[in-house]
């Protein structure tokens, strides 16, 4: 899986992964952060969720990573903003007052480029990448965010019966990732309705993880 997947599914508009409205789990378990007001939150392989937009609402700035840069001028043409965009070593900067995206490969940027974070909202991004990449994007990710705490979403079915993305990941796997530098609580395990593609029985666990 390389960057050409990626801009493919969008230029197709293949994106069932993309919802209408913002995800349940987020809205129901985003307070177990125990953020305060103004915190910066970051979206790793954000595309153009409504999260960004129910976020930004909470009073929250938002910094969100995204190799498509088509799906991030519709991010902000659904907000109905428009970005100042500049060059950047990363990749591209879409901004507006509170809002910061990058463009570019999550596994090129920088804790510099990226800023300071108090949270991070893996909605979509550990379950997007294929197990060989899962370890270098979650060292990747607590390097450029010094262990931020993070509430990460994910799917969980039978791995045989599909192909990812989005992959399923296990209880296990997630302490493999992260047990070292969070305490980990699996919050709420909820079924996913209407399933994914082909499958019925497919699940959604939210994960709070504080650094420890």
């Amino acid at each position: 899986m390389d960057a050409n997947f990626w801009h493919e599914r969008w230029a197709e508009n293949n994106t069932p992964f993309h919802q209408s409205e913002a995800n349940p789990l987020l809205v129901a378990h985003f307070d177990r952060l125990d953020l305060d007001e103004g915190s910066r939150v970051f979206v790793p392989l954000c595309g153009k969720t409504l999260d960004i937009a129910w976020l930004l609402s909470k009073g929250h700035p938002v910094v969100g990573c995204e190799l498509s840069e088509m799906a991030i001028e519709q991010l902000f043409e659904e907000l109905g903003v428009t970005p100042a965009i500049s060059e950047i070593a990363a990749g591209k900067r879409y901004s507006v007052e509170n809002l910061d995206i990058i463009v570019g490969d999550f596994f090129e940027l920088t804790a510099e480029a990226l800023g300071h974070v108090d949270a991070i909202y893996d909605r979509a991004a550990l379950v997007a990448l294929p197990k060989p990449m899962r370890d270098r994007y979650a060292k990747h990710l607590m390097a450029l965010t010094n262990n931020a705490p993070q509430l990460m979403l994910c799917y969980q079915y039978d791995q045989n019966q599909m192909e990812g993305p989005p992959f399923s990941i296990s209880a296990e796997e997630v302490k493999h990732h992260y047990a070292e530098s969070y305490a980990l609580t699996a919050l709420a395990t909820v079924g996913v309705e209407g399933g994914l593609r082909e499958l019925t029985e497919v699940t959604e666990t939210v994960w709070l993880l504080k650094s420890k």
